[in-house]
């Protein structure tokens, strides 16, 4: 194991407060921090170490020396048994680690059993196994030269990109870094990591467990926090920084774009998604109703939460009856409670955000039928509210609203159902309820999403691929496609006979 790193202990706080920064565990240059608040109820937890351009820059540079100067990119055994280190310990840390994410992201309990915590694990394995399994050489058939008329091999050989910036939002935090470190660095990149500053200790937690109880050598993972955007920016503009793989909103996945442009870094971009239910005249309502539910998971603050619901005439009135009566049932729970499905909301600024649009949905004609209200009480909570005679083309309908809000709109025949949904600048996720396998299957399909779930099916796994089509992203984060998309590409055509594995 590494030993441990210099720089000034940990204090006694429960959680990291400091950068891992070149294997140092430390305080910012300038020795800033910023406070990081409860949303349940608006305290404040605690701090974390604001990261200004020096230390950005420092991290920036540490990366490209490990990428260029340690064995990290080219062995692969070490890879895999330095990874299967930190996955050791973030096991033996996961009674806290759950603790901090239902703390500083407002987690339900329930959900740290799944995507929160539990889920992400199970990928970060996938991915370190995945290390053997992967064709990091293929031989094509040999060939010819045309002008020597020399026999010739021919290789194909993966790579690793280079210096990876790792962006991560702060709905589902530490699923969203685990998945971007286990691509990276199994495929031997090297990473700085930039959490949401309204969560970003479960990434110092990570940083800290690297530094302490892994072999990963300093300057492969950085862990920079910063509350400025000029600072979090320089990953977009340093040519040192190869690739950008970022999850968060459009419009700052459009920002990516053009900053990273002038220096040709890859972009990978998990970003928005207004996702549309379907629930056809055959589905069985006591499962399709239920689980129209999902929308509130989080207080809807989830980018493929099927906050769209499209619903058959035939039976658009009996469902609106059904969710209804259980949205009414449903309540802005204390996350700490394991039966809560919707908590709060993260932050007093996203909180009015979303009272604005449940705002502008009344003002646009829809029929608020539950909920809508912004609670009297500490902490950021929106409850759960229920939106129905939704017009496809409204603002609520068409913008993704990150809040515990879910849209009902009805349709007459399979056509309009998929015309409704693909009537979206967004294609993440989508779903449908049906009796027939034929029409599920068309509609899923037809549907352009980068998922699909039918009749309750989940596809999640560190096998499966995820991402989006139009802008809801480019490229896959986990399964093959997502490991892949680390790797450069190197054709080798050879008169010499050459030793690749």
């Amino acid at each position: 194991m590494s030993p441990t790193p210099s720089g000034p202990p940990s204090t006694a706080s429960p959680h990291e407060e400091r950068l891992l920064i070149d294997g140092e565990l430390r305080s910012a240059a300038g020795s800033g921090t910023f406070e990081v608040l409860n949303p349940a109820d608006g305290t404040v937890l605690g701090k974390v170490a604001d990261a200004g351009r020096e230390d950005m820059l420092d991290a920036i540079a540490a990366a490209r020396r490990a990428f260029e100067e340690t064995d990290w990119a080219v062995d692969r055994q070490f890879r895999k048994r330095a990874l299967t280190q930190l996955l050791d310990a973030l096991v033996e840390e996961k009674d806290e680690l759950r603790e901090e994410l239902i703390a500083e992201v407002g987690a339900p309990r329930m959900l740290t059993y799944g995507a929160q915590l539990e889920e992400p694990l199970q990928k970060f394995r996938w991915h370190i196994d995945h290390i053997d399994r992967f064709e990091w050489v293929r031989r094509l058939d040999d060939t010819v030269n045309r002008f020597t008329n020399e026999p010739s091999e021919r290789w194909v050989v993966k790579e690793p990109v280079g210096v990876v910036a790792a962006i991560t939002p702060w709905n589902f935090p530490f699923g969203l870094l685990l998945v971007k470190l286990a691509g990276a660095l199994a495929t031997g990149n090297t990473v700085v990591a930039k959490p949401a500053p309204e969560t970003p200790w479960n990434a110092t937690r990570i940083g800290r467990l690297i530094a302490e109880r892994t072999d990963i050598p300093a300057g492969v993972v950085n862990v920079v926090p910063t509350s400025n955007l000029g600072t979090a920016e320089l990953l977009l503009t340093d040519p040192r920084v190869d690739m950008v793989s970022f999850t968060g909103s459009t419009a700052t996945g459009q920002r990516i774009l053009e900053l990273a442009a002038p220096t040709f870094k890859r972009t990978t971009l998990e970003l928005g998604g207004k996702s549309a239910s379907i629930i056809l005249d055959d589905a069985d309502l006591t499962q399709a109703i239920p689980q129209a539910l999902g929308a509130l998971a989080h207080s809807g603050q989830g980018c493929a939460l099927p906050t769209r619901l499209l619903v058959h005439r035939k039976v658009y009135d009996q469902v609106v009856a059904g969710l209804t009566q259980a949205f009414q049932q449903v309540s802005c729970g204390d996350p700490q409670d394991q039966g809560t499905l919707a908590g709060p909301i993260i932050s007093a600024r996203q909180r009015d955000r979303v009272a604005d649009y449940i705002r502008v949905g009344r003002e646009e004609g829809a029929r608020l039928a539950v909920g809508g209200a912004v609670p009297e009480r500490a902490g950021f909570w929106v409850e759960p509210t229920l939106f129905v005679d939704v017009d496809n083309d409204s603002t609520i309908a068409q913008e993704e609203i990150f809040g515990p809000v879910l849209t009902v709109t009805p349709f007459d025949t399979d056509e309009e159902a998929i015309r409704l949904a693909n009537a979206s600048r967004y294609g993440l996720a989508g779903y449908v309820a049906s009796a027939s396998t034929e029409r599920a299957l068309r509609i899923a399909r037809a549907i352009r999403t980068g998922s699909f779930m039918i009749n309750g099916g989940s596809f999640s796994g560190g096998d499966a691929p995820f991402g989006g089509y139009k802008a809801s992203g480019i490229g896959r984060e986990g399964g093959r496609e997502g490991f892949e998309v680390y790797t450069e590409t190197k054709t080798i055509g050879s008169a010499l006979s050459l030793p690749l594995s």
